[in-house]
C-alpha cells in the first residue's frame, strides 16, 4: 500500500498494491498499522457506510460539526466517480480550498478525509457502489453542507449541469458564506 499526501494537510490518496492473475485480482484495502506508521494519524473507524448511485447522482458537499465531526476512508467499489473535499478548518493555510480526485473500481485508489472537510461525489460512470468508513458515527443534528454549485468554491464537478441529480435536501444546502454568516 502506498499513502501519498495532498497538497491539503492530512488528506491522503491511498493506492493499493493490486496482485493479479488469471484468476482476478487481490488487495489489502486497508491497514491500520501502515496507515498509522505513514501518516502519524490513529484512525478507530466505527461505521462502514455504503450508496449505489445512478449516472450524474451528486452527493454533498456534506460534513457534520462539533464533536460528531467525522474523518473518512473513502473509495468506489463499482464504477466511477470524482470525490471532492472542501477544507473547512478555519486556521488551515488551505481553508475554503478543495480537492477531487477520480476514483473508480480499476485504479482502486482510496482517498482518507480528515475531520473537519465537507465531502461529497459524483458518479461519472452509468453507476458507481461508493463505500465510505467512518470515525464518527453519524449524528442527525449534527449534519450540514455546503451547496454543490457555490460559485465560491467553482468546482469542477466534471458533468453538464443538466445531468446533475440532487437529492431534495442537498439542493437546499447554503453557501460557504452563508454558513460562516
Amino acid at each position: 500500500m502506498e499513502i501519498k499526501s495532498t497538497f491539503i494537510d492530512g488528506c491522503f490518496v491511498i493506492k493499493p498494491r493490486v496482485f493479479s492473475d488469471e484468476r482476478g485480482s487481490f488487495f489489502e484495502s486497508f491497514n491500520q498499522k501502515i496507515f498509522e506508521e505513514i501518516t502519524g494519524l490513529k484512525i478507530d473507524f466505527v461505521q462502514d457506510n455504503q450508496s449505489v448511485s445512478k449516472r450524474g447522482v451528486l452527493r454533498g458537499l456534506h460534513f457534520q460539526t462539533g464533536k460528531y465531526e467525522q474523518a473518512k476512508l473513502v473509495r468506489a467499489v463499482k464504477g466511477e466517480v470524482l470525490d471532492v473535499v472542501v477544507d473547512l478548518r478555519p486556521n488551515s493555510k488551505t481553508y475554503k480550498e478543495h480537492f477531487s480526485i477520480v476514483l473508480n473500481d480499476h485504479n482502486n485508489f482510496q482517498l482518507f478525509v480528515p475531520r473537519g472537510f465537507a465531502h461529497g461525489f459524483i458518479t461519472l460512470s452509468e453507476s458507481a457502489i461508493f463505500n465510505y468508513k467512518c470515525d464518527n458515527y453519524y449524528h442527525k443534528s449534527s449534519e450540514s453542507g455546503i451547496i454543490y454549485n457555490d460559485p465560491e468554491l467553482a468546482i469542477d464537478w466534471k458533468l453538464d449541469v443538466s445531468e446533475i441529480q440532487l437529492s431534495e435536501k442537498d439542493k437546499k444546502l447554503l453557501c460557504f458564506k452563508d454558513l460562516e454568516n
